[in-house]
């Protein structure tokens, strides 16, 4: 692994244990040799984030969509910014430019961007580790309604299991690193088309 995609609030959230949590994370990319891969914000869990990894002279690299590049305030010092045209084109650029993903706590959009990815990991469209830093039980009620949607018959567990939780940057970082892709059968579609 040589980058990680981290996806993290535009807000320090009301725990300082959050901001903590990214600063933690930022440090140990560095100590592992991993570059940042994020959303290109310098406020924030990503502000916290990168200005951490950068302190510690690590790359970062952000991908920002130009009409978010002012209301998002992008960050003036990373290594690399790229600003592209939409959301979508923002995904696909980031998900190109690393090996694995994870998330730390934030609203709306974090969790739009890691479902949507661990999508991407159902359907087979990357092969790459998805994970999240569980900060003081912030993904709690992901795990919850992925357990609900897996009981209810809507996930298999082969596809729940594709989210990997870590409680420390450490811990989750060596789980990205260990993960191997399964083999996934495509439970999209009918038995008799398989």
């Amino acid at each position: 692994m040589k980058r990680i995609c981290v996806f993290a609030g535009s807000s320090e959230g009301a725990r300082p244990a959050y901001a903590e949590a990214a600063r933690s994370l930022g440090a140990e990319l560095v100590k592992r040799g991993l570059g940042l891969v994020y959303g290109g914000g310098s406020i924030g869990l990503m502000g916290v984030l990168a200005d951490t990894v950068l302190a510690a002279g690590g790359e970062a690299i952000g991908v920002i969509p130009g009409p978010l590049a002012s209301r998002e305030l992008a960050h003036a010092g990373l290594t690399a910014m790229h600003v592209v045209g939409s959301m979508h084109e923002r995904k696909a650029l980031m998900a190109s430019l690393c090996d694995g993903f994870l998330a730390l706590p934030g609203g709306l959009g974090t969790f739009e961007e890691t479902l949507e990815i661990l999508t991407w990991a159902q359907l087979g469209i990357h092969r790459k580790p998805v994970g999240v830093l569980n900060v003081e039980g912030y993904w709690d009620g992901l795990q919850r309604l992925l357990a609900h949607a897996v009981e209810e018959g809507f996930v298999r567990p082969e596809y729940a299991a594709l989210l990997l939780f870590g409680g420390t940057p450490a811990e989750l970082l060596d789980r990205l690193a260990a993960w191997r892709p399964p083999v996934l059968a495509r439970a999209w579609l009918a038995p008799s088309q398989t």
